[in-house]
C-alpha cells in the first residue's frame, strides 16, 4: 500500500470540514438574501412623467403601491395621451424598481461565485 493512502490527514482530508464550512456560508448567504428581499418589499421608488402629472410608486419587489394623477389631466381628457402616460410611468417605475433590486441583491448573488457556483 502506498504511503499515506487511505489516511485522512491534513493533505488527504476527506473534505468534510470544507463541505460544512461551505454549507454554513450558504446558510448565511440565504439569510442575508431573505433579509434583503424583506427590506426591498418595504422600500419604494416613485416615477414621474409628464412634468409630474402622473406618479407611480412601486416597491423594490415590483408591487405597485400608488398611482397619482394630477386633476388637471381630467379637465380636458385625452384618453390616448392618458394611457400613454400611464404606461410610460408604470414601465419607468418597474425599471427603477428592478435597478434597486439589482443594487441591493447583486452583491449577495456575487457571493455565490466564491462558493464555486
Amino acid at each position: 500500500m502506498a504511503k499515506g493512502f487511505g489516511r485522512s490527514g491534513a493533505m488527504g482530508g476527506g473534505g468534510g470540514g470544507g463541505q460544512q464550512a461551505m454549507m454554513r456560508q450558504l446558510q448565511k448567504l440565504q439569510e442575508q438574501m431573505e433579509q434583503a428581499q424583506l427590506a426591498l418589499a418595504e422600500e419604494t421608488i416613485t416615477a414621474s412623467v409628464g412634468g409630474g402629472v402622473i406618479k407611480v410608486t412601486m416597491t423594490g419587489d415590483q408591487h405597485c403601491r400608488a398611482i397619482e394623477l394630477n386633476p388637471e389631466l381630467l379637465l380636458e381628457p385625452d384618453l390616448e395621451m392618458l394611457q400613454d402616460l400611464l404606461l410610460s410611468a408604470v414601465n419607468m417605475a418597474l425599471d427603477q424598481s428592478r435597478d434597486l433590486a439589482n443594487e441591493r441583491l447583486g452583491p449577495l448573488s456575487g457571493g455565490l461565485s466564491g462558493l464555486g457556483f
